[in-house]
């Protein structure tokens, strides 16, 4: 289990979450719409969740079902 982040954070990209990662398992690339969490990196801490400006931050189970296309695609952004 991880943190996913969902549709929120897309268009805001804001990176208060990258900077309080305590393990650096957050990442995007320039032409992403988002920012993703590394499933195998993630410590499930919930820092990140806590200072997301516009709660985008979920853990796994708690992903509103409107954004559970969000999780595979958490995942497959790491599978490249």
């Amino acid at each position: 289990m991880a943190y996913v982040i969902t549709q929120p954070c897309i268009g805001t990209k804001d990176a208060s979450c990258v900077e309080v990662c305590p393990v650096d398992c957050i990442h995007t690339e320039d032409s992403a719409e988002q920012y993703f969490i590394n499933p195998d990196e993630c410590i499930d801490c919930g820092v990140c969740a806590e200072v997301c400006p516009v709660e985008a931050i979920f853990f796994e189970d708690d992903v509103p079902e409107q954004w559970a296309a969000f999780i595979p695609k958490n995942k497959l952004f790491f599978s490249k």
